[in-house]
């Protein structure tokens, strides 16, 4: 209860400086599927819609609805794969006949995926269409592979970036990596399906992103929430101006209340989503800065950690996501490791979807460092390259307003050198920087923990 109780006074404070929000509008365009969307507003809209598309609004019968009849789509397009005919051979999609009887099909844990596709490579026999009849492929720390598919907006970004308040004809500096993870592609999609100009900076060289950030005079910024603070003091260092800046969406990691407030104080709303290489966008932030709204295109369940039963609104559990979409490769119950709640009632902002009370912490030892998850395996992989097989714990911890990454291990005996090439092996295994500390045997508790995240959320 703690831990909502401060998740929720960190997204609800009065955000300084926010500019007047969007009025509704009516410039809306008949899609196939018969659900209404805005067109790409121009730079010369003055009153845009309010909402990414007339769904946000519907009534719960009319999403349950709309939800139902794609679940039983997609679960016939997963049964007509051997993997999931044998996973789900108690229910056929026919037999659903309510949102309930997802609780029938068994977890699909997104720690298993890691030995699924180590068997059965790339994807652990889960997809429908060949790799090659994907867009991209891509390797995620774990290893997991992943993939997206065709379509304008795939990983369905938009949404979260619309409720940020990203418009047509905004310039958008994405910091996101374009390197083996599908993050940069994943905001890239979503900014320009809504008719943003994207500048691809990636993670590297500060100095020379600061400098572009002012050149092209970007007023919207996506990335992980701790890299803006740094690209802003690094502009303020070269006396670069940057005050064109305004928004923001930040996703892969926590975003902070120091981190918020001060983005605020120089006049930059800040909203974050919620968005993992798997499935895309789960939930997201809105102007009204109460809990997460959940996206349209997804059912959420929150169920009891190693049971899989769905607990009741306000309680604590692990997250359950169902992409209706994503017919290439089905994910369907996909457990994936992170706690939440569902916040009762409706958003103040009009959407009428469930929300969701923000990120909680793991039902397991995995753990989310400078936007990159870090595994129990990764730990036993680093120490193999070092030829250690004594005890070891990766501690978590936050520092000057940054996430720091510290593996302490005992070793008895000589240890010349040991830190370094430990340290040689955490870069190589994680793709992060982190320390090495070498302890006594018997220094380290006997409590199994391999990784221990002692940041304050």
């Amino acid at each position: 209860m703690l831990a909502i109780l401060h998740w929720h006074k960190m997204i609800t404070g009065m955000v300084k400086g926010r500019k007047p929000g969007f009025a509704p509008g009516d410039y809306t365009i008949q899609k196939p599927n018969n659900e209404t969307r805005h067109p790409n507003p121009t730079e010369n809209d003055m009153n845009p819609p309010e909402f990414y598309d007339r769904r946000e609004t519907r009534t719960t019968d009319e999403r349950h609805a709309a939800q139902l009849a794609a679940l039983k789509t997609l679960v016939a397009k997963a049964q007509s794969n051997p993997v999931y005919a044998k996973r789900f051979h108690d229910l056929d999609a026919e037999d659903i006949a309510s949102l309930d009887d997802l609780a029938r099909l068994p977890l699909l844990r997104k720690s298993d995926l890691i030995g699924m596709q180590a068997e059965t490579p790339p994807f652990g026999g889960l997809n429908i269409i060949g790799t090659g009849q994907m867009r991209h492929v891509y390797q995620s720390p774990g290893p997991i592979n992943d993939y997206d598919g065709k379509g304008p907006d795939w990983w369905r970004a938009g949404r979260a970036l619309y409720a940020a308040g990203f418009r047509a004809g905004d310039i958008v500096h994405n910091s996101f990596s374009y390197h083996f993870t599908p993050a940069g592609s994943l905001f890239d999609q979503g900014a320009a399906s809504i008719g943003c100009a994207v500048f691809p900076a990636g993670t590297e060289n500060t100095e020379a992103q600061a400098r572009a950030l002012a050149a092209f005079g970007t007023v919207a910024y996506m990335g992980i929430p701790d890299f803006l603070p740094r690209l802003l003091e690094r502009a303020d260092e070269l006396g670069l101006d940057t005050s064109p800046l305004v928004k923001a969406s930040v996703s892969a990691g926590p975003l902070f209340p120091s981190v918020r407030e001060g983005l605020n104080d120089r006049g930059i709303d800040v909203h974050q989503c919620y968005v993992i290489a798997d499935l895309g966008l789960i939930s997201y932030e809105t102007p009204a800065l109460s809990a997460m709204v959940v996206d349209e295109d997804v059912i959420v369940e929150i169920v009891r950690p190693g049971t899989g039963d769905p607990l009741p609104d306000g309680e604590v559990g692990e997250v359950v996501v169902t992409a209706l979409a994503h017919h290439e490769l089905p994910l369907i119950r996909l457990a994936i490791g992170d706690l939440s709640a569902v916040t009762p009632g409706q958003s103040p902002c009009g959407r009428t979807n469930m929300r969701l009370a923000g990120w909680l912490g793991r039902a397991d030892q995995t753990a989310k460092v400078r936007g990159m998850f870090v595994h129990p395996e990764q730990v036993a992989r680093a120490l193999e390259q070092c030829g250690i097989k004594g005890r070891a714990r990766l501690v978590i911890g936050r520092e000057d307003e940054r996430d720091t990454m510290t593996l302490h291990v005992e070793h008895e005996g000589d240890a010349a050198g040991l830190a370094e090439r430990i340290e040689s092996a955490i870069k190589t295994t994680f793709n992060l920087r982190g320390a090495a500390r070498v302890e006594a045997p018997g220094a380290l508790p006997n409590d199994g923990k391999v990784i221990d995240d002692t940041r304050d959320f």
